[in-house]
């Protein structure tokens, strides 16, 4: 079980965790690390994109050098 650890092992592990961090901060703690796993999770599933040409070509931009839409001929 969980390599090697018994359930009195876990509950000592557990007890250390709330004197060393407090009650208060046991939620805030938990929530990181679901959001990081969560994180992680996603991150591995994606596919990895292909690198291709020049990372500055890009689409062109709408805007003119002034930074105002041209317009519609």
């Amino acid at each position: 079980m969980l390599g090697g650890l018994g359930p009195t092992e876990l509950i000592i592990v557990l007890a250390v965790i709330l004197v060393v961090f407090g009650a208060g901060k046991l939620p805030d703690i938990a929530s990181g690390l679901g959001k990081g796993l969560r994180d992680f999770k996603n991150v591995m599933q994606e596919p990895e994109e292909p690198e291709t040409g020049d990372p500055s070509e890009g689409p062109p931009d709408e805007t003119s050098p002034s930074g105002k839409k041209p317009e519609d001929a």
